[in-house]
């Protein structure tokens, strides 16, 4: 293959690219959905497993959340449970133990499921560096290597 075979390869490399679709990243949608009983969530679950590219659909009738596993866009995954007509948007909640102040005003909510609190834009999200863990685990008494003298 010589210099011109090259070239030509290149060039349908990157004629392959402009025209290629592209692929969808594997991504988990959760959706907080008005359901009142089981037939409703059966009805979530059957609108939601026809999406294309949905690997798994799961319903939580109780908790008021749809969650859809596979290669699928959450605006399409919104859209298809909006067909259902039951009042659908993003799934609100991230777990009590993420945030940094649960109980500060607009973040404490009462419809929350337990062991959840409203993500708002302002919700600061606690994560610690691993220099931060590393003291925090220190004195730990979950840890066996923790110091003593305590």
């Amino acid at each position: 293959m010589g210099v011109s075979g090259t070239l030509e390869y290149l060039a349908e490399l990157l004629r392959d690219a402009k025209t290629r679709k592209k692929k969808k990243q594997f991504q988990t949608v959760a959706l907080k959905v008005r359901m009142d009983c089981e037939g409703c969530g059966a009805k979530v679950k059957n609108a939601l497993s026809s999406l294309k590219g949905a690997k798994s659909v799961e319903v939580d009738w109780k908790q008021q959340k749809a969650t859809v596993s596979g290669y699928v866009d959450a605006k399409k995954v919104l859209k298809k449970a909006q067909s259902t007509r039951k009042k659908v948007e993003p799934w609100p909640y991230v777990p009590y133990n993420l945030i940094a102040h649960p109980y500060v005003a607009g973040v404490y909510d009462k419809k929350a499921p337990p062991g959840f609190v409203r993500a708002t834009e302002d919700t600061a999200i606690a994560t610690l560096s691993t220099v931060e863990e590393q003291y925090t685990t220190m004195f730990s008494d979950d840890n066996p290597d923790a110091c003593s003298i305590m």
